[in-house]
């Protein structure tokens, strides 16, 4: 698919990190692009900087998001590209022990469901909602009507203490990415997958030097977190490589988790 101007597309977590870099590379590919995120200040701010339009939703929600996407379109025409980089994190252990008492206790489902109703369940509800949207578009060139990119993680294949409710929720999506694919093959719409190692995000940065410093010295190759420009290469290089589809592909510096 050719970015233009022409072109109109939504990014889920948007405001901030990999969803920003990302949005701000289709901008400035003249792309038409709306932020779709929980944080109304910094998805304000990010929208202003890239001539975008903000849209401030709750992706567990069908009609916060069916009004996102209502906005978005309003403003810019129906997408023709979709990235979900909307996500959140816990770490749980599936049985704790207390270190002073010694009392066990089990991870909370409520805990569990809620990275499941956001990560896995949030992700294909955009994935949905934007692709009947996109289905109705006339083809471009090739056929193409339309192109996902979604966001895991490298704790889909291998998830560290803790992580048994994300891994659990990445691993959906790099699960769903090829089924979803052949079922939006009739429409030309092509679908993959990204699967982040350890990335330079606010979230992560906050952590201070010392904790940067012990993750950049886990990656065999380049010493240091991902950058969230590096991640926007990847996902416009799947939106315009035509024959990309039905891939979950891992962006990591070739690291490999240990089990914490």
């Amino acid at each position: 698919m050719k970015l233009n101007s022409s072109i109109a597309a939504v990014v889920t977590g948007g405001a901030s990190g990999l969803g920003k870099a990302t949005a701000v590379a289709l901008a400035a590919k003249g792309v038409k692009v709306a932020l779709f995120d929980l944080n109304e200040e910094l998805g304000e701010a990010a929208a202003q900087e890239i001539g975008g339009v903000f849209c401030k939703v709750d992706i567990t929600s069908n009609e916060a998001v069916d009004a996102a996407f209502a906005k978005a379109r309003a403003a810019h025409g129906q997408e023709r590209v979709l990235v979900n980089c909307a996500g959140i994190g816990n770490g749980i252990k599936t049985v704790s022990r207390a270190k002073d008492t010694g009392e066990l206790t089990h991870f909370p489902l409520d805990a569990f469901e809620k990275i499941i109703q956001v990560n896995l369940l949030g992700t294909f509800r955009c994935i949905a909602k934007s692709a009947v949207g996109i289905a109705s578009l006339e083809p471009l060139e090739d056929g193409e009507k339309g192109a996902i990119v979604n966001t895991a993680s490298v704790a889909a294949e291998d998830g560290q203490i803790g992580q048994a409710a994300y891994s659990a929720s990445k691993g959906g999506v790099v699960g769903m990415t090829l089924p979803v694919a052949r079922d939006l093959m009739s429409e030309g719409i092509r679908v993959n997958t990204i699967l982040p190692g350890i990335f330079s995000t606010p979230l992560l940065m906050s952590g201070g030097p010392k904790l940067v410093e012990a993750l950049s010295a886990m990656v065999p190759f380049p010493k240091r977190l991902g950058l969230p420009e590096e991640y926007a290469n990847l996902a416009l290089t799947m939106i315009e490589n035509g024959y990309f589809n039905g891939e979950d592909v891992r962006l990591d510096g070739a690291i490999r988790m240990a089990p914490r």
